[in-house]
């Protein structure tokens, strides 16, 4: 499959800069599809046969179509394995890997969901992720081995889980404890994370104009 047949369907300032930062590490080539959620083109008939939803991202990889972002990282990290992004299979470490991969969207979402929007918390025998304060201790347990979630190996778990947490921090949901701060400042001096995050405000002062 070639890469050239990977397209991007992208909105600036939303979840997608995760996938955005994903395809910065890879270095493949890709066509971005810009859409204007302002105006509301990820609701237009032809992105919602795309993804349902109506939601950013997506990818179509040659004809295979993959949305939500953590499955998107999951898929790109194995559909180009020479950059080093993902154990392989068979490798100790791809459990490790594939839970923390999902843990961002899984566990630390819904908490932090919970938390912005001051909703009373459902029991924590009832829900996946349990409560706020034991994703927040369960993840610092994991940055505490760091410097990312798999030692001295950055994968793309760290970019899913990452992001979550810097989204997290920076509008005060997630608490700034010290081994969450040191873990986005290792993650803020990658070339790439920096060069995403000037082009993506490029991206949406350019729609805004």
């Amino acid at each position: 499959m070639a890469e050239l047949d990977l397209v991007f369907y992208h909105a600036p300032r939303s979840r997608a800069g995760v996938v955005l930062w994903m395809l910065e590490e890879l270095a493949v080539p890709y066509r971005m599809e810009l859409l204007n959620i302002k105006t509301g083109e990820q609701k237009s008939p032809g992105y919602l046969a795309v993804n349902p939803m109506g939601k950013v991202p997506a990818i179509n990889h040659g004809g295979t179509v993959v949305t939500e972002c953590a499955a998107i990282c999951c898929y790109l990290a194995d559909a180009f394995p020479e950059a080093g992004l993902a154990p392989a299979i068979g490798d100790p470490r791809r459990g490790a890997y594939l839970r923390w991969l999902f843990f961002g969207p899984g566990c630390i979402e819904p908490a932090m969901t919970d938390r912005a929007y001051k909703r009373d918390p459902a029991p924590a025998s009832s829900v996946g992720y349990g409560d706020f304060d034991t994703v927040m201790d369960t993840v610092s347990g994991a940055l505490s081995r760091g410097p990312y979630l798999l030692g001295d190996r950055f994968s793309a778990a760290d970019i899913s889980m990452g992001s979550t947490l810097r989204y997290g921090m920076m509008f005060g949901i997630i608490p700034k404890r010290p081994e969450f701060t040191a873990y986005a400042e290792r993650l803020e001096a990658r070339p790439a994370l920096q060069r995403i995050n000037a082009r993506d405000e490029e991206l949406a002062a350019a729609q805004a104009a």
